[in-house]
């Protein structure tokens, strides 16, 4: 590796924040048994809950289940998620964006 790179990826993962689920043993005994990506499940549950809600945007989502947007996409569509779940902003962020790039084409 180059030099300092181990120090720049290190400090990309301090900017991760965990949020933790408490639940009875039992319970998680259980749902681990039946899932073995029980973590990476539930991250996708309340991200894609946040999203549907408005809370998250599209680029947001991506981040947090660390995917490109073609891959995100594709974890909407399998989840039935349609485009009519974006919020106008969304949209409108995206118009921007393509009115500019157009511009920059010209």
């Amino acid at each position: 590796m180059l030099p300092g790179v181990d120090e720049l990826l290190r400090s990309c993962y301090d900017l991760l924040m965990s949020v933790t689920l408490e639940l009875p043993k039992d319970i998680e005994d259980k749902l681990r048994r039946e899932n073995p990506n029980l973590d990476s499940d539930l991250r996708e549950a309340c991200a894609l809950a946040l999203f549907r809600k408005g809370t998250l945007n599209h680029y947001q989502l991506s981040r947090i289940m660390r995917l490109d947007r073609f891959e995100t996409d594709a974890l909407l569509k399998r989840h039935g998620v349609t485009e009519q779940s974006l919020r106008p902003n969304d949209l409108e962020a995206d118009r921007n964006t393509l009115r500019k790039v157009l511009d920059l084409a010209q």
